[in-house]
């Protein structure tokens, strides 16, 4: 959240840059921490992360033995160690989103290839378009150097791009960067349809504007027909900036992701990548690249989308049995997430609030005000289906019932009690 830095009076005697009021810090993140706090049993819906079982443990463990040597303990090169690249650049070949090895920079994770890519392009008063809700960890990271945030509307179909052109006319000037998540997005689980990724290239090439497609989640597709990356729709196109991470398919504890980006691009993040970390986990990127190498990606990645899709519409389920039509959802195609709006008298509900009495009920899970810069969706959350298994999702959306049940009770003054009687039959 924001710091009020004149608020905070060791602070506000020392000569912060200008940046600092926005370094506004992550929600999401910070459940980390919060959650670890908790002493009591809580199904943890709130941060978007694998399963423990969903981690290749053993797997990583032979191939550390095996390849970890001293050249894995000392610099690496800082566009990434040429055997991931390689190894990475073979496996996309059969996929929908190919590159070449001049394109790809080994990162610190997705958040890295975000910062890199604001600090190549932003500059302060820039115009950065974000979906609205949005990941607010990559919204942030436009924030930090002092971008102006544009919140664009999303639908099933993702971002509304025929809306941009008003908007930006309302803004009164063109935007510099257009921030999307194009597969499964965080926090919608919603894919932004063909026609709109064509529509946002020409756009983009209208405004000089670059689109910074940030997509952790496309290699998780378990349902429909995957579709061409702005990449692939534009090849060698320069105002096309992509991020990816290993996080979301792998393990976030690697730090290891990559970007895809214009080889003049590329020299420009190296440069910069030089000033913040000189190379990236260069351990790590030896077990990536050797884990891909003996084909192993394939066969995780297929049983990913098999299990993922099971939890996904066990939940979905359990949300049909528990609330009905007091809610609604998305129903993603991938990816990790469901967005979940209130209906009728629960809408009233404040998830921030309801975060807090559903805490308290063993359940997690990260209000909609906490993804959008505005503040927007207090009456919506996200919850993220693949972390947790079907039998604890169940109870999750039963605490998640309790919790919605006496937040009610609070708005409409009335005894707890007479609520579980209203709700006798879980509507």
């Amino acid at each position: 959240m924001p710091l009020n830095i004149s608020d905070t009076p060791s602070l506000a005697a020392l000569p912060l840059a200008d940046r600092a009021a926005n370094l506004v810090g992550s929600v999401i993140d910070s459940s980390t921490s919060l959650l670890a706090a908790q002493t009591h049993d809580i199904v943890r819906f709130a941060m978007g992360s694998p399963a423990d079982e969903a981690v290749p443990l053993a797997e990583f463990r032979d191939i550390a033995e095996k390849v970890i040597d001293h050249s894995s303990m000392t610099y690496g090169a800082t566009e990434g160690e040429p055997v991931l690249i390689k190894a990475l650049v073979d496996y996309l070949a059969g996929t929908s989103d190919p590159t070449s090895a001049e394109r790809v920079t080994i990162t610190s994770g997705g958040m890295q290839g975000l910062d890199l890519a604001c600090k190549i392009f932003i500059n302060p008063g820039d115009l950065v378009i974000v979906e609205s809700p949005t990941y607010t960890n990559g919204s942030a990271t436009a924030l930090s150097y002092g971008a102006e945030l544009l919140e664009a509307p999303t639908d099933e179909n993702g971002l509304i791009v025929d809306d941009l052109p008003g908007l930006v006319a309302a803004a009164g000037r063109t935007p510099k960067a257009i921030y999307t998540i194009p597969n499964f997005q965080n926090p919608s689980g919603t894919t932004l349809s063909l026609p709109r990724r064509q529509r946002l290239l020409e756009l983009a090439h209208e405004w000089n504007a670059v689109i910074i497609d940030d997509d952790p989640y496309g290699l998780l597709r378990f349902e429909g027909d995957d579709l061409p990356s702005f990449q692939a729709l534009s090849p060698g196109d320069p105002l096309i900036f992509s991020v990816r991470t290993f996080s979301k398919i792998l393990a976030p504890g690697l730090r290891v992701g990559w970007m895809d980006t214009d080889p003049a691009i590329r020299q420009l993040a190296i440069n910069a990548k030089q000033a913040m970390d000189t190379s990236t986990n260069v351990p790590a990127q030896h077990i990536v690249a050797e884990y891909i190498r003996r084909g192993c990606l394939d066969k995780h990645l297929a049983g990913l989308r098999t299990d993922y899709k099971r939890r996904k519409d066990s939940m979905q389920a359990s949300i049909r049995r528990h609330l009905g039509d007091r809610v609604t959802t998305t129903d993603p195609e991938g990816g990790f997430f469901i967005w979940l709006t209130l209906q009728g008298e629960d809408a009233a509900i404040s998830t921030r609030k309801l975060f807090e009495t559903a805490l308290a009920e063993g359940v997690a899970f990260i209000p909609g005000s906490a993804l959008s810069p505005g503040g927007r969706f207090d009456d919506a959350l996200r919850l993220c289906f693949a972390s947790t298994t079907p039998e604890r999702a169940e109870e999750g959306i039963v605490r998640l019932r309790r919790a919605m049940n006496l937040e009610l009770a609070k708005a409409e003054r009335v005894e707890p009690n007479s609520t579980k009687e209203r709700y006798a039959n879980g509507f």
